[in-house]
């Protein structure tokens, strides 16, 4: 079973991820920041991962350390859970439609960390949640899974669809490259015969 557990500890944020790649999308999460929490929801749920995050953290400042740490823990544990990426489909994309909002994600399970990410918010925020830290949480969820990952807003005027499109869009994407390729269910998906962590 491909799962990873994750715990990390610093003076800003107390954090425990649980995933399990092979999951049907059951989730449980609770950060003390509302608006996120639905978003890691929509992650799992849509990704078909098992997902149980556990947060605490210093949001008498704000929620950025919070949002930024759940990034790392989760990237650190999707990375440890596909281990050698043998029989992975490794590329995944998906253009997902929310209301007026249109969203379009590609990534590549490569080993190599990058984020390009083209998505502008109409708004400052969502309640009372920051729409900037969006990009934070995805930069640090690709740097620290080694992942490639292209998130582009092609259009929308509705800064809470544009986000929850984005995190199902990635989760899609998420999905289909986690797959197992029939084909090549026992190989690496590389010519090099190798992905680097």
């Amino acid at each position: 079973m491909r799962k990873a557990e994750i715990a990390r500890k610093t003076a800003e944020t107390d954090i425990r991820v649980e995933i399990e790649l092979d999951g049907s999308g059951k989730y449980d999460n609770d950060t003390g920041v509302g608006f996120f929490d639905h978003m890691l929801d929509q992650l799992a749920r849509h990704a078909l991962i098992d997902m149980r995050v556990r947060a605490s953290g210093d949001q008498h400042i704000d929620d950025h350390h919070t949002v930024e740490d759940v990034g790392i823990a989760l990237g650190r544990a999707l990375a440890e859970a596909v281990g050698s990426k043998r029989g992975i489909t490794r590329y995944g994309s998906c253009m997902l439609v929310m209301d007026e909002a249109l969203i379009r994600a590609a990534l590549d399970i490569s080993g190599r960390p990058f984020l390009v990410w083209k998505v502008e918010f109409p708004t400052e925020k969502i309640g009372t949640f920051d729409t900037q830290l969006v990009r934070e949480f995805f930069t640090a969820f690709a740097m620290n899974s080694g992942i490639t990952l292209h998130v582009e807003r092609l259009d929308g005027f509705n800064s809470h669809h544009i986000a929850e499109a984005a995190f199902k869009a990635v989760a899609r994407a998420l999905r289909m490259a986690l797959e197992t390729d029939p084909r090549r269910a026992d190989a690496v998906p590389s010519t090099k015969g190798t992905l680097s962590e």
